[in-house]
């Protein structure tokens, strides 16, 4: 299978541009910078990226990668970071700025190059630099140029090197995809041929191999992840998987009834349920914190499966539905990325566990776990749900987790949910639900005053949780939404809409 490497030097947008070479159907997958050459050489990649980065080449703590990979006849594309190392190491002169160049910049094209074919002579791109090439190494030439950087993208077609100083793989650079196809397709070689029956098969062999003959459970929550995952490790081990549904007490209205009919009758699963709504809650009464409360529904729910897994039998494996956005936010394993947020299935979990950890669909983003859904024969009324947290409502309560409060979230959640269905704007937004806020302020309800709590909502458009806008709802449906939930829900006399996008913001709010 040709494979496209990513050597992830920290740039926020690393994962787009895995995504965007997938998107080419292209198997890409993301490793830290410094990987040795042998274990380069293991991949038996038919091209590198080296992605962009925060850092400075100057900086005496500079990521670096073996020099060696520019001697292994494959070829090299570096982006932002990428490029100003490629130079740096290969004898060129990298200096800091005058002037840093950051957002829309308009490209003008110097030179007939396969990485531009069939672009026009002018495009716009993506800047996000502070230091320039001041002199390409030997073997390079200039191809591109803007009005702060005159040597904006480079090439040295013998050996197959380019490099660019702008950003390809963001929708701000309308002719990123086809510069990064031609990188793909007319450079590396590539042919289109990876789509999710290549993953299906790849991944089948993967679990066959790591779980053997063995046993496994799987955390199964009743969302996507978790669903395809399931399915996907029964194809390959049948009745050797037993699914537990572990009831937390923080799921939303009638999930607990919803999950164990779906799975039972239409997926056939062989699945079990777990009642341990007073075990979490309990142990969440008292925190506060949001990473505090992560790490407790995670210890819990492995000494929940501990318990089930007793009751079953010998159990090797815990299937997990881990997401690759669940692994960047979570750990930097890839390069110096920042933690952002412990995530439920990757993070907060004890170093010591009776089973081991199996995640098969870690190398994939949300979208691709839809498309892998289908092509297992999933229903789509359970693939296209809108994504719900590992840790369920306890991260939609801001402040202490508490049976009243998660009564009255339920309700304006139900409430909000069900809205945008009759209003027919479910499929086109990414997530939407209902945050409870310990804040209580003044209202008038019956000619009489009120100091109650908020209801804040939250509704974005995404197409992979990596960035998010905030959705704008016409104004009647937002009307008819805050009314319900105000005259609906007890204890709630304000509702707010959060318009915030991500970044800055996260989707969730805890």
């Amino acid at each position: 299978m040709q494979k496209i490497l990513i050597l992830d030097f920290g740039s926020q947008y690393t994962q787009l541009i895995a995504r965007r070479v997938r998107e080419s159907k292209v198997y890409s997958e993301i490793v830290p910078y410094h990987l040795s050459l042998n274990e380069i050489k293991q991949y038996g990649a038919a091209g590198i990226i080296l992605s962009g980065g925060p850092s400075s080449v100057f900086k005496k703590q500079a990521p670096r990668c073996d020099p060696g990979i520019f001697e292994l006849g494959i070829p090299v594309l570096g982006i932002c970071y990428g490029m100003q190392l490629m130079t740096h190491v290969l004898g060129g002169v990298v200096a800091k700025s005058q002037k840093r160049e950051y957002g829309r910049a308009d490209l003008t094209l110097d030179h007939r190059s396969p990485l531009f074919r069939d672009l026009p002579k002018a495009v716009p791109v993506w800047m996000s630099h502070g230091d320039r090439i001041e002199k390409v190494p030997a073997g390079f030439r200039a191809i591109a140029k803007t009005g702060n950087s005159p040597t904006a993208a480079i090439q040295d077609l013998k050996r197959h090197f380019y490099a660019l100083q702008f950003h390809p793989e963001v929708v701000h650079t309308p002719n990123g995809l086809q510069i990064l196809q031609n990188y793909l397709y007319t450079i590396c070689g590539c042919h289109p041929t990876w789509d999710m029956g290549s993953f299906i098969h790849l991944a089948e062999e993967e679990i066959a191999q790591t779980i053997g003959k063995g046993k496994a459970l799987c955390a199964l929550s009743g969302g996507v992840d978790s669903s395809v995952a399931a399915v996907l490790v029964q194809r390959v081990i049948g009745k050797r998987l037993t699914c537990i549904f572990v009831d937390n007490g923080l799921l939303r209205k009638n999930e607990a009834q919803t999950v164990m009919r779906t799975f039972k009758k239409q997926l056939k699963l062989n699945i079990k349920k777990v009642d341990a709504s007073e075990q979490f809650l309990s142990k969440l009464v008292k925190t506060r914190d949001p990473e505090k409360k992560r790490k407790i529904i995670g210890k819990t729910f492995i000494s929940v499966f501990d318990e089930a897994a007793h009751r079953v039998g010998e159990v090797d494996f815990l299937v997990q539905g881990t997401l690759y956005p669940d692994v960047i936010e979570s750990v930097s394993v890839n390069g110096p990325s920042a933690t952002i947020k412990t995530h439920h299935n990757v993070g907060g979990l004890p170093k010591r566990m009776r089973m081991k950890v199996v995640e098969p669909l870690r190398s994939l983003f949300k979208d691709e776990v839809r498309k892998l859904g289908v092509a297992l024969g999933i229903p789509g009324e359970l693939l296209y749900r809108h994504p719900f947290p590992g840790p369920g409502l306890a991260v939609r309560i801001v402040g202490k987790v508490t049976t009243e409060r998660l009564d009255r979230l339920r309700e304006a959640d139900a409430i909000f949910d069900e809205e945008i269905r009759v209003a027919g704007l479910y499929d086109e937004i990414w997530q939407a639900f209902a945050v409870y806020l310990p804040v209580q302020s003044v209202g008038v309800m019956g000619d009489e005053r009120t100091y109650e709590n908020a209801i804040a909502l939250r509704a974005v458009t995404s197409q992979d949780g990596m960035t998010a806008d905030w959705y704008e709802f016409p104004h009647d449906v937002m009307k008819r939404i805050a009314n319900r939930i105000i005259n609906e829900v007890t204890g709630i006399n304000r509702v707010v809409y959060d318009v915030s996008s991500k970044p800055p913001s996260t989707i969730e709010w805890e």
